[in-house]
């Protein structure tokens, strides 16, 4: 049976096929817009939700794109749809109110489908975020498809490249919007009510145009919905009371950072960021031992560099000691303020002075030397924070230790039973240690303390506390004999002297080895599922034609390249969240350019210009590892914040032009659905596999080569199709 419309929504009098492109392009431009706005926020809500890591992030893009392609694949059945144009009505309104639903949703659901407190696995993360995008997702792909058919109406197969522009240019403008205006000002739901906004205009604009009678009186309903829910109801505020319950919420906020909530609970307070605690103001154990171990090897120590963690205690902890300075580094500017607002004392001291700057920038770019320097930040669970566990940092702090100063830092937790998967772990950060640093010693306290000197350290702490004159409540002879019994020393000890491979900023292993250790914490039962789809992906990519082969290998090198752009400014430039943005839109701002120049420019030989782009981006792909190599040589942070944002733009410009080609090789009636579909699931592994397997196993060579390979493979078969 033929999907329909009721007669009352066709026009009396078809408008102008170019005023109806036209509107069909400013909707899709609204939807790249709704598309880029909308994954961002909930990219942060669900690794807020789901104890976020990489590898949480890259399931998420992953289903994300992987939902939008089958939404594109399915598109081809708009074929039979009679009138497009209130098809595309009610996708637009559907997609206005849907991610405001989304996060209700997530926020509301999170503690009944799992329990409050707990952590969520791998299988269950998978579960939740894919059934929890497939609506959007799946609109959002078979409203592309629809538009790809109007356009097509009017200027045949160059109007698919016309939809691609106009979403890449949306996107441009989502990016910007949200990464230099939204998130600085609004929540999430203030934010995702702008998109919204426009898609309702978009929807709006159409019923009028269009002259449908029912669609102007659905629309007005829609519009007066929508003004009650934004008008009566603070969501936001509701919805974070509620996932907090039994604790009264104090503050909440949102910085290009993060969400971050501080809740009071019987005179404590609690601080959380994206939704992972971070501190609590009754927690002196954690706080005396960051400060005490390491201070007590250099109780003489006159200058302290603290990297995170100073709201939390530490910082006027140190103080206990006769200091002249603790410099204290926090990248986020919202802690800092939070702290102030509720716990003032604990930063509020003339030896104290706060640096609002990513402490692995302000280690390599400060001409200060330090005694000690305590880098309390979570363990290794994403790239951005690997980077304060590589060789190349450690290496780095020595630069800035005076002679025989001391590094420490915590990893992991130790229960009296060290696992395989932790003496991985600790036996990396060993073998990286040992290669900057004479000595070191470990420490099984609440957390695992790795110190790290030059000089001599001891694990008589308490004799040394003692002589010292400072006060402590936990770190004392009696919790220190029980800590630091013989027996748990020397389990550590064999764990960390095993043979293990040195982190590195470009070969990240302590960071898998994390994921290993984390996921070692759930049960997971994902080989039949990552069998099936294995097996479906296998037979859905040899199933490809020449072009629509290329567009998935661009996909997957979009997708892995951008991680590795991402990855090297980190290390480069200190943290990614204030230039995400930039980098983002550059390469969207890639996209745009690379298909109005295949549109534009047209020749006899499309198969051969797509052959020459496949080489191209696999040539590029070649050279990156050694151009991102190349720039760590460099002194000026502008000219390798330029240089980086240059290769992304020109990325691209690569991808961009292939789409349109392909649509113009591959016309028929669905070229657009078969192409969207091989782009998003292209990007779907390009998003999953490099930056959860691939670059920690392997190294980021490796990632540059599988996706170099791919598309010399793809540049061959298209040539082998001429």
């Amino acid at each position: 049976m033929q999907p329909s419309f009721s007669n009352d929504c066709l026009p009396k009098a078809d408008p102008p096929v170019a005023g109806k492109s036209r509107l069909i392009g400013a909707a899709i431009f609204s939807l790249g817009v709704s598309a880029v706005i909308t994954q961002l926020v909930l990219m942060r809500e669900m690794l807020a939700a789901f104890s976020g890591n990489e590898l949480v992030l890259g399931i998420i893009l992953g289903n994300w794109m992987l939902l939008t392609g089958l939404g594109a694949w399915l598109g081809r059945a708009t074929n039979k749809l009679r009138d497009p144009v209130a098809a595309i009505f009610f996708a637009l309104l559907l997609l206005a109110f849907i991610p405001l639903a989304q996060i209700v949703a997530l926020r509301e659901l999170r503690d009944v489908v799992f329990i409050r407190g707990s952590l969520v696995g791998i299988t269950g993360t998978i579960a939740a975020s894919f059934a929890l995008l497939a609506p959007y997702c799946l609109i959002s792909g078979v409203l592309l498809t629809l538009a790809c058919r109007v356009f097509v109406e009017r200027g045949g197969p160059d109007g698919i490249g016309h939809v691609y522009f106009a979403d890449s240019a949306g996107s441009i403008a989502g990016g910007v919007l949200f990464s230099f205006a939204l998130v600085r000002w609004l929540d999430h739901f203030a934010s995702l009510c702008v998109p919204a906004v426009l898609m309702l205009a978009a929807a709006g604009v159409l019923a009028f145009y269009f002259r449908r009678r029912i669609l102007h009186g659905i629309f007005v309903v829609a519009a007066i919905a929508f003004v009650v829910l934004i008008s009566f109801f603070h969501f936001d505020a509701i919805s974070t009371n509620r996932q907090f319950a039994g604790q009264d919420v104090v503050f909440r906020g949102n910085s290009p950072y993060g969400r971050l909530v501080v809740t009071e609970d019987s005179g404590q307070l609690n601080f959380i960021e994206n939704g992972v605690p971070m501190f609590s103001t009754r927690n002196e154990a954690h706080v005396e031992e960051t400060i005490h171990y390491a201070m007590a090897q250099r109780p003489g120590a006159k200058n302290v560099l603290l990297i995170s963690g100073g709201v939390s205690g530490t910082a006027r902890e140190i103080l206990k000691y006769p200091v002249a300075r603790v410099t204290y580094v926090e990248l986020d500017p919202l802690i800092v303020e939070a702290g102030k607002k509720f716990l003032p004392e604990s930063i509020d001291d003339p030896r104290i002075r706060v640096v609002m700057n990513d402490g692995r920038l302000f280690v390599k770019q400060t001409a200060e030397k330090f005694d000690v320097v305590i880098v309390d930040v979570p363990d290794p669970s994403t790239s951005q924070i690997n980077r304060f566990y590589t060789s190349e940092f450690f290496g780095e702090v020595k630069n800035v230790l005076t002679k025989n100063g001391v590094l420490s830092f915590a990893l992991g937790q130790y229960a009296s039973y060290v696992s395989r998967q932790l003496a991985q772990v600790l036996a990396s950060a060993h073998a990286t240690l040992r290669e900057n640093f004479r000595h070191e010693l470990i420490i099984p306290g609440g957390r695992i303390y790795f110190l790290a000197s030059d000089g001599d350290l001891t694990s008589d702490i308490a004799t040394r506390i003692e002589k010292s004159g400072v006060t402590t409540k936990w770190v004392r002879r009696s919790y220190l004999g029980a800590m630091l019994a013989p027996d748990r020393i020397a389990d550590l000890s064999r764990a960390a002297q095993q043979p293990a491979p040195v982190n590195r900023d470009f070969s990240p292993v302590l960071y898998f080895y994390h994921l290993v250790y984390w996921t070692s914490q759930f049960r997971t039962r994902l080989a039949i599922p990552a069998v099936l789809l294995a097996i479906a992906l296998v037979f859905y990519i040899v199933r490809l034609r020449s072009a629509p082969f290329a567009i998935f290998a661009s996909g997957f090198a979009a997708s892995a390249l951008e991680v590795v752009l991402l990855l090297g400014f980190q290390i480069l430039c200190g943290s990614l969240y204030r230039q995400l943005g930039v980098i983002v839109t550059m390469f969207m701002l890639g996209l745009a350019a690379g298909a109005l120049f295949s549109n534009r420019g047209k020749s006899m030989d499309d198969r051969l210009r797509l052959a020459k782009l496949a080489i191209a981006i696999a040539a590029f792909s070649a050279v990156l590892p050694f151009a991102l190599h190349g720039l760590q040589h460099v002194g000026s942070l502008i000219a390798i914040k330029s240089a980086v944002s240059f290769l992304t733009l020109v990325l691209g410009i690569f991808v961009g032009m292939e789409f349109p080609l392909a649509s113009r090789i591959e016309h028929d009636s669905a070229t657009a659905s078969r192409l969207y579909a091989a782009d998003f699931i292209g990007g779907f592994l390009g998003a999953l596999l490099p930056g959860a397997l691939i670059i920690p196993i392997f190294g980021v060579g490796a990632a540059c080569g599988l996706v170099a390979f791919l598309n010399v493979l793809a540049g061959l078969i298209v040539l082998k199709s001429r």
